[in-house]
């Protein structure tokens, strides 16, 4: 059985939004063409939804909805 670590979230947490925060940026640079404007909401995008990631992953940590029950090992 494989447990998910505070470490694997924040990991995924972070991996996740560096993709999630350049996209925003690249919006809000093609509407305001302004690239100041864009890196900080790209910047506050990441740094908000990063730490609201971490906590939704940790919250469902805890939540057993649509996990399978797992066999016990047994050795031979």
């Amino acid at each position: 059985m494989h447990v998910e670590t505070h470490s694997r979230s924040f990991v995924k947490a972070v991996t996740y939004r560096v993709f999630g925060s350049l996209t925003t940026a690249g919006i809000v640079f093609f509407y305001s063409g302004n690239a100041k404007v864009s890196v900080g909401a790209g910047a506050m995008d990441a740094v908000s939804k990063i730490f609201l990631y971490f906590l939704h992953e940790r919250v469902w940590h805890y939540i057993p909805f649509g996990r399978g029950k797992i066999a016990p090992e047994y050795e031979i």
